[in-house]
C-alpha cells in the first residue's frame, strides 16, 4: 500500500482560537502593558497627579490582554484563511 495516507481529523494549530490565543498572548500582553504605560505619560504630561510605573502597566495588562488577545487571535485566524484561500 505504498502512496496512501489515512486522513488526518486534527485541525492545525491555527484553527482553534484558544491555541492560537495562548501562542499570540505573550505577544499581546507585552504591547498592551507598553500602550498602558504610555497612556500613563499622556496623562501625566496632561496634568494627571503621577505617571503609572512600569510594574503597575504590567498588572494592569494581565486582564486588558485577554480580550486583546481574543482579537488578535480572530483577525490572524482571518488572515491565515484567506491566504489559504478559504
Amino acid at each position: 500500500m505504498s502512496g496512501t495516507r489515512s486522513p488526518s481529523k486534527t485541525a492545525p494549530a491555527t484553527e482553534s482560537l484558544w491555541k492560537l490565543g495562548a501562542i499570540l498572548w505573550p505577544f499581546v500582553a507585552g504591547a498592551v502593558a507598553i500602550n498602558v504605560f504610555l497612556l500613563g505619560l499622556i496623562f501625566h504630561s496632561a496634568g494627571w497627579s503621577n505617571a503609572i510605573s512600569p510594574v503597575a502597566s504590567l498588572l494592569w495588562a494581565l486582564p486588558l490582554s485577554v480580550p486583546a488577545t481574543w482579537l488578535a487571535a480572530r483577525w490572524v485566524r482571518g488572515l491565515i484563511r484567506e491566504a489559504e484561500g478559504r
